[in-house]
């Protein structure tokens, strides 16, 4: 009984022993261990070589790694812990920080005292969050690269960039790749996005409980989503990119009062069987998706080469949608509400590139009006079923009634202006004539 009670007591202080090891060697160390050398102006250099572990910075400083200079966080908390004001860390190795997403671990965490912080021109790969700043005023995150650790599922992994009641941050130039959210915004006000690149993502952008944000200039490639505006007003969200993204391009969920214009999005491609959202009703590829949004200026926007080019649904009204090129969808628009839209504003409306009609006094715009989708396209939405009779004589003769008879047409949208030439030149890369 004695030895019996002896094991279980020392089975007990190994694993106490253990515990306190592991809380010992994740608890971070002051940056000022680390072999700092002194450059004046509360500048500090820090030498290539590998510095295992996790650290703190608690004073105003500027250090810059040398190259070769590496963080490594050996799967534990957070890689670099902030929590002073007007730090600048530049051009550090940060690898394999903890993955524990409940405790927010991260490469750089920057705490609430920590304004004016600068994170420039680092490197970070690991399995949590990228940059988590957490309340923090004016900070200024440019030319970071971040990745994540593709093993892993989506959804298991860290966001590259994190803002949470953030206001005054400038995120600038930054490349973030195999993370879960390339920026997620949450409940952060009066930032700047700008030429960013996010790749292989869920969402390249994410925006949730954001105001007067501004997005510009970014790019995004083969996400699940490019840009997830939601639950926002007064985004600035102009001159973004995105390319090759699934599901949706920018789709916007109870956005209001804000302005999309001169974006470009193409080839955005249906829900794929690798990722499940094949099975999700709705991601059959939208270039633009507007739920629940109203009071928006849409303009000056190319959408191209997508199985859908817009979708409004659930109220989403009130829209200045004006300007814009749909080129070579496969359908041009979806729209599902009760009352007639017109896309035309002071006698100009939208380019379509299936729009039939013609110009007869060379004014720029269509003489007749285009409508996009008819009775039975809403047959069609109802009842998808009924896409295998498109072709028959059934379907055609439902159609040439419609025609006959419009009196039986149904709510839609209308452009009463179509422009006869593609207003988004401007827009598209300029096509080189080949060398001989």
């Amino acid at each position: 009984m004695l030895n019996t009670q002896a094991m279980a007591w020392l089975h007990a202080s190994t694993l106490l022993l253990l515990i306190l090891c592991g809380a010992a060697q994740a608890a971070p160390q002051p940056i000022t261990t680390l072999p700092l050398q002194a450059e004046g102006d509360n500048r500090w250099r820090l030498p290539a070589g590998e510095y295992p572990g996790s650290f703190s910075i608690d004073q105003p400083m500027h250090i810059l790694c040398e190259p070769g200079a590496v963080l490594q966080g050996q799967g534990q908390g957070n890689g670099l812990l902030i929590s002073a004001p007007e730090v600048t860390v530049e051009g550090c190795t940060l690898l394999d920080w903890g993955r524990n997403l409940t405790a927010m671990n991260a490469a750089v965490f920057i705490q609430p005292k920590a304004r004016g912080a600068v994170i420039k021109g680092n490197r970070m790969q690991g399995p949590g969050f990228g940059i988590w700043v957490d309340g923090t005023a004016d900070v200024s995150l440019i030319g970071n690269r971040i990745q994540g650790d593709p093993s892993i599922r989506s959804q298991d992994r860290g966001n590259g960039i994190h803002l949470y009641g953030v206001r005054g941050a400038k995120v600038i130039g930054n490349q973030v790749r195999d993370t879960r959210d390339g920026i997620y915004i949450d409940t952060s006000n009066g930032n700047l996005l700008q030429g960013n690149t996010l790749e292989d993502l869920r969402y390249g952008v994410h925006y949730m409980f954001a105001n007067d944000n501004q997005l510009l200039g970014n790019t995004t490639r083969r996400t699940r989503t490019g840009y997830a505006l939601m639950q926002s007003r007064k985004l600035t969200v102009i001159g973004n990119r995105s390319e090759q993204d699934e599901n949706y391009g920018i789709l916007m969920n109870y956005i209001t009062y804000s302005t999309i214009r001169d974006n470009v999005v193409s080839d955005v491609r249906s829900g794929s069987g690798s990722t499940g959202d094949s099975m999700i009703a709705g991601a059959e590829g939208k270039a633009l998706f507007i739920y629940n949004s109203l009071f928006n200026s849409i303009e000056h926007n190319h959408f191209e080469r997508s199985p859908l080019g817009i979708h409004l649904t659930a109220g989403s009204e009130d829209n200045r949608i004006v300007g814009n090129a749909f080129v070579d969808n496969q359908q041009q628009v979806k729209y599902v509400a009760v009352r007639t839209q017109e896309w035309s504003v002071a006698g100009r409306g939208n380019y379509w590139s299936d729009y039939l009609g013609w110009d007869r006094n060379d004014d720029g715009l269509g003489d007749i009006a285009y409508e996009p989708n008819d009775n039975v396209d809403r047959l069609l939405w109802l009842y998808p079923q009924v896409r295998l009779l498109m072709n028959s004589p059934g379907i055609e003769l439902l159609r040439w009634v419609q025609r006959a008879f419009p009196v039986l047409k149904s709510p839609g949208v209308q452009d009463s202006h179509p422009l006869m030439r593609l207003p988004t030149t401007d827009l598209l890369p300029t096509r080189q004539e080949p060398t001989s």
